[in-house]
């Protein structure tokens, strides 16, 4: 039996050459692309250290060949699974010699694609190092500007901080004259009210108790039947005497005002809400200005001075009786006069 399995042995093809030979290629492969991923994890550490943007794209090439590593480490263990199966029993001898040479070529690719990576490696490197030269620069450029954005904003402070320095002088003065001439107007309005009611009193005293003379607040009215016919703005002799104690109270009251006060005679003319029947007036207000006008005009013919009065026409706009009689149409026709501020 020892004669037969020796003839055995002398007979069968001796496999164990040719697999050291793989698996030597393989050690060598693996330990190539160790070197190489050493090699590039050196100098990527050294070039990309403290480029954020450029150490991710380094970190995904680095993934990319571990990938490959732990496809090689995968290649290695099946080799190891084949030669155990080769250990335990070497059947059929010559579909396992074509697959270790199917192996043995795959592995061969596998190294000139790994050359191939190792030089797209190099290649995208370079290309980092341009991108982080150019950005280099650009941060450069950037710095300057922000310094020059610094000058400017310090500027911009210190033209605000002078401009509100300025604003709150103005307002402490403004609040001063403002204070000064709420005064000078309060003492200008007593002035104006103290001869408000010497005018109101002298006029009383001329116009008397009349009825067709009213005291409103502090205007008097005059009913237009005192001063005009119905429907027209022709002063009547009798208004025109009315006007003439009027004036006379007027241009005394002128000499004694002082002259910085603003004082007017506001003369208003009114009328009921019927429409005017007639060619001379269009409407209502045509009327009632028209009215307050031969007023001012008369009393400007007599002396009084022409920028202390006023004239102003409100038509049916204001009555002082919302009725719908004769009485109430009376009391809405009428002439107010009224001693104001400009």
């Amino acid at each position: 039996m020892a004669l037969a399995r020796g003839r055995r042995s002398e007979g069968a093809f001796n496999y164990w050459p040719g697999f050291v030979d793989a698996l030597s290629t393989l050690v060598l492969s693996i330990v190539f692309l160790l070197s190489v991923f050493l090699v590039v994890q050196f100098f990527l550490s050294q070039e990309v250290t403290g480029k954020d943007k450029a150490l991710e794209q380094l970190n995904a090439k680095i993934a990319q060949l571990n990938e490959l590593l732990s496809l090689e480490k995968l290649g290695k263990l099946s080799l190891d699974d084949q030669v155990s199966q080769l250990k335990a029993g070497l059947a059929s001898a010559e579909s396992e010699r074509d697959r270790i040479k199917g192996l043995y070529e795959g592995l061969a690719a596998a190294g000139s694609d790994a050359q191939g990576k190792t030089a797209e490696l190099g290649k995208a490197l370079e290309s980092e190092k341009a991108v982080s030269a150019r950005a280099l620069a650009q941060i450069e450029v950037l710095n300057q500007q922000i310094s020059a954005l610094r000058r400017q904003l310090a500027a911009l402070e210190e033209a605000l901080d002078a401009s509100e320095k300025r604003d709150k002088e103005s307002q402490s003065r403004i609040a001063d004259l403002g204070s000064r001439l709420n005064v000078a107007l309060a003492q200008r309005v007593q002035e104006l009210s103290r001869y408000r009611s010497e005018f109101f009193g002298r006029l009383r005293a001329i116009l008397g108790n009349r009825p067709d003379i009213r005291i409103v607040g502090d205007r008097f009215v005059f009913q237009s039947e005192v001063f005009f016919d119905t429907g027209q703005a022709t002063l009547l002799p009798e208004g025109r005497a009315e006007l003439d104690t009027l004036a006379t109270a007027l241009i005394d009251l002128d000499k004694k005002i002082p002259s910085e006060i603003p004082w007017v005679l506001r003369v208003d003319g009114h009328t009921d809400v019927r429409p005017v029947n007639g060619p001379n007036f269009k409407s209502n207000w045509d009327l009632s200005a028209a009215r307050s006008i031969s007023v001012v005009q008369y009393l400007i013919s007599l002396g009084v001075p022409a920028q202390r009065l006023v004239a102003a026409g409100f038509g049916e706009f204001q009555p002082l009786d919302t009725g719908n009689t004769e009485e109430a149409y009376k009391r809405n026709r009428r002439i107010e006069l009224k001693l104001t501020e400009r």
